[in-house]
């Protein structure tokens, strides 16, 4: 057997907290149960899958921007020290006690964010790593949650709120009703550019998509505008994965899967922040990190349209499914942090308004009476969860 070398660095721990997840999964016996997989805290210390290991990565100090991402933020944010953040050391599997403190249980079952040195916003919402001002343009690309898809209406999609309120914010021409509508046809908006705004979204699209997305929403006159661009990426590509998880594919193409998408992101901000001298008078990049309509459970079934959706059975090792997602979440700060941008914690925020929010057990409980955020169709937002969408996004571009 060929030695592993194990690195020490932040990186390389994410990598093996999943990998071990990975592995567990080839030891299982003949009736395909896994043992829990067991992440391997910063500090050592090991944390089940739902468990709250001590976090013990020195996160105090504050990120720098990175060339083409924008300013240093100035709001009064935090850094994801748990001690900054109002909780303990233990706070739980993310260490940033105030996404945490968020579920009954005090714990949920975020991405372990205690190796990254990136500012939290006061609002516990994202990151805030930018100082976001004076936008002339502001492009919306991503996927079906940004385009906004029936029964919710086009006055009630995320993209409609938060144009609006920027349009506001940022003195610019809103754009008209026309541009929030969504052609049911192609699934993108019915116009793409109207006043300062400009949507290249597409229903499906997943993040191979964004480069032609991205190519589609810039003209060569547009670069010389100061730009905000916001998305939601990675949901298509989380299910596609869960799909062929469900029907069998190896773990090693699993692996490659979630590997492809992570760099296809990256690719993506890279396309926007890595030349200084693309947008000579500033960019800045705001995106969500990936959610998924279970409460962590994988209880795919759970939702009444699940065979609709693509879902028709329930993963036997849901372990593998939550440990990619909480390695997809995490990669997308590292990018963030790595290149000065921002990131919406949608995943830790709608983590108890899915299919289970009623349910005690589940990590992400988050009360009685919670309302659910997600449609019929399973995986977009009901108007309600459009709504605190919407304010997500505002909080982290706000701050």
């Amino acid at each position: 057997m060929t030695p592993i070398h194990c690195s020490t660095s932040p990186s390389s721990r994410r990598s093996l907290r999943w990998l071990t997840a990975l592995s567990l999964a080839t030891a299982c016996g003949d009736d395909g149960a896994a043992p829990a997989a067991e992440s391997e805290g910063s500090d050592g210390t090991s944390a089940g899958s739902g468990g709250n290991g001590t976090q013990g990565a020195d996160t105090s100090g504050a990120a720098t921007s990175g060339s083409g991402g924008g300013e240093q933020g100035t709001g009064e944010a935090t850094t994801n020290d748990p001690d900054e953040t109002g909780g303990s050391e233990t706070g739980g599997t993310n260490g940033i006690a105030c996404i945490d403190e968020q579920y009954v249980g005090g714990i949920g079952i975020g991405a372990n964010y205690s190796d990254f040195e990136v500012p939290i916003g006061s609002h516990c919402n994202g990151t805030n790593q930018q100082d976001i001002t004076e936008i002339e343009r502001i492009v919306f690309i991503g996927d079906s949650v940004t385009v906004g898809t029936p029964p919710t209406t086009a006055p009630d999609f995320y993209r409609t709120i938060l144009a609006n309120a920027l349009a506001a914010a940022f003195g610019l021409e809103p754009p008209e009703q026309q541009w929030t509508q969504v052609n049911i046809l192609n699934g993108t908006a019915s116009v793409q550019e109207s006043g300062a705004f400009a949507s290249c979204a597409v229903w499906g699209a997943q993040n191979d998509d964004l480069a032609s997305q991205l190519e589609q929403c810039f003209a060569t006159e547009d670069f010389d505008m100061r730009t905000l661009v916001v998305f939601t990426m990675g949901g298509n590509d989380g299910a596609s994965i869960a799909k062929d998880f469900l029907d069998g594919a190896p773990l090693a193409d699993v692996f490659d899967e979630v590997e492809t998408m992570i760099a296809q992101h990256e690719a993506a901000v890279q396309w926007l922040v890595g030349d200084p001298g693309k947008f000579p008078n500033g960019v800045f990049v705001v995106n969500a990190n990936v959610y998924e309509f279970t409460d962590g459970t994988f209880d795919f079934l759970s939702c009444p349209a699940a065979g609709l959706a693509g879902f028709n059975s329930n993963p036997d090792m849901p372990d593998i499914l939550l440990s990619s997602l909480r390695h997809i979440n995490e990669e997308y700060m590292r990018i963030a942090q790595e290149n000065g941008t921002d990131v919406v914690f949608m995943s830790e925020g709608f983590c108890g308004h899915g299919f289970h929010s009623g349910d005690e057990s589940s990590a992400c409980y988050r009360g009685p009476d919670n309302e659910t955020w997600f449609d019929l169709s399973c995986i977009h937002p009901t108007p309600a969860g459009h709504e605190a969408l919407a304010a997500m996004f505002l909080d982290v571009i706000s701050e």
